[in-house]
């Protein structure tokens, strides 16, 4: 599928910019990347979003650790370890 892009002169200076320097050899391998690029951080945000949705479940259920309570407990059993009676 053959397709033509209007970046706008901004952008499309940038990417004529990135092929005259050799860091890509053509327009298509700059478009490539930067679509693979969003791609990327969609996919890492539909992550993070499902992580954030699972933890206000746990907390919703009640079903969360104290996080300073969990360390004390963390630092005095490798401080027993460390030092042992």
């Amino acid at each position: 599928m053959a397709s033509r892009v209007n970046l706008g002169e901004p952008l499309d200076n940038y990417v004529d910019q990135l092929v005259d320097s050799g860091r890509f050899e053509s327009r298509t391998e700059v478009l490539r990347e930067g679509v693979r690029l969003v791609k990327e951080r969609e996919t890492f945000q539909e992550y993070v979003d499902e992580r954030v949705a699972a933890g206000i479940a746990a907390d919703d259920a009640d079903d969360v650790v104290d996080g300073e309570a969990f360390f004390e407990e963390l630092l005095a059993k490798y401080a027993a370890l460390k030092n042992p009676a």
